[in-house]
């Protein structure tokens, strides 16, 4: 069975989200652990986390997807950017403890003119530092669009980030079908030979999750601009191929599409 999702607020809880996600017929679903600017985040309602476990279990909701705050940047060259990052993507760690073996999304960072090596090495540093043996959370590096001095525009640079990480059996990627589009990876023409070039480079068992997105942006544009499905240059057709495709069908999909709950609905309705 396809299991498909969106972004929702985790402003009222996981229970909450959970209702939410079947109302409009997911089966899972993405959250900011905090504001996704950087704010201190909401605590924990135990209670709350229990009974949305419950639901979930009842109501096939699996592999939920945590997203970190847009505002970290662990690849830059100022230290005290850096140590938020770290501060805030361990804590985040902490609390995804709570609900375990799920998934937890960043985006690399931006090495801002010192070159990708050097962002590449503060990455890895962060993540030997803050990942833990006992961790049951499967932490996510994105593939990126390659926008400006973004780190992870393509799968070469996120196969380095993954080779300097002591505890590399707890990283994996969550490739965006709007990002590698725009990093000029030919999903619409040649799936295949995409996915045959990520598992030569980086492996198709690091894959854990997709982000289901469409592409304001014609192939290569290095830019990040997410269209509803359909409505962009990657087209619903080619979309479908990918949550078709044998290599991908049973990972976890999550739309990220410019949408109300309504839309989300007849987006999840239609890949189903």
């Amino acid at each position: 069975m396809l299991t498909i999702g969106c972004h929702l607020s985790s402003s009222k809880g996981y229970v909450s989200m959970g209702k939410t996600a079947v109302a409009i017929g997911a089966n899972t679903f993405q959250f900011f652990t905090r504001n996704p600017r950087g704010a201190k985040a909401k605590d924990i309602n135990p209670e709350d986390v229990k009974q949305f476990l419950t639901y979930a279990g009842s109501h096939g909701i699996e592999k939920i997807l945590a997203h970190a705050p847009y505002t970290l940047n662990a690849a830059s060259a100022d230290p005290h950017v850096r140590e938020f990052a770290w501060n805030t993507m361990a804590d985040d760690l902490e609390r995804m403890e709570y609900t375990p073996g799920n998934c937890y999304n960043f985006h690399p960072g931006s090495h801002v003119g010192q070159g990708a090596e050097a962002g590449i090495a503060y990455i890895a540093d962060m993540l030997n530092h803050i990942l833990k043996a006992e961790q049951r959370t499967t932490v996510l590096l994105e593939t990126m669009s390659g926008k400006g001095s973004e780190v992870g525009r393509n799968f070469e640079e996120l196969r380095e980030i993954l080779d300097r990480v002591d505890l590399s059996d707890h990283m994996g990627v969550c490739l965006d079908t709007c990002h590698v589009w725009d990093g000029g990876y030919d999903i619409v023409n040649d799936l295949d030979g995409v996915l045959n070039q990520f598992d030569r480079i980086i492996g198709l068992k690091r894959l854990k999750a997709i982000h289901l997105n469409d592409s304001q942006n014609p192939l290569g544009a290095h830019k990040d601009r997410h269209a509803r499905i359909g409505e962009g240059y990657i087209g619903e057709e080619a979309l479908k191929r990918v949550v078709t495709h044998p290599a991908l069908r049973n990972l976890p999909f999550y739309l990220e599409t410019p949408n109300e709950l309504d839309g989300y609905a007849r987006e999840i309705a239609l890949m189903r």
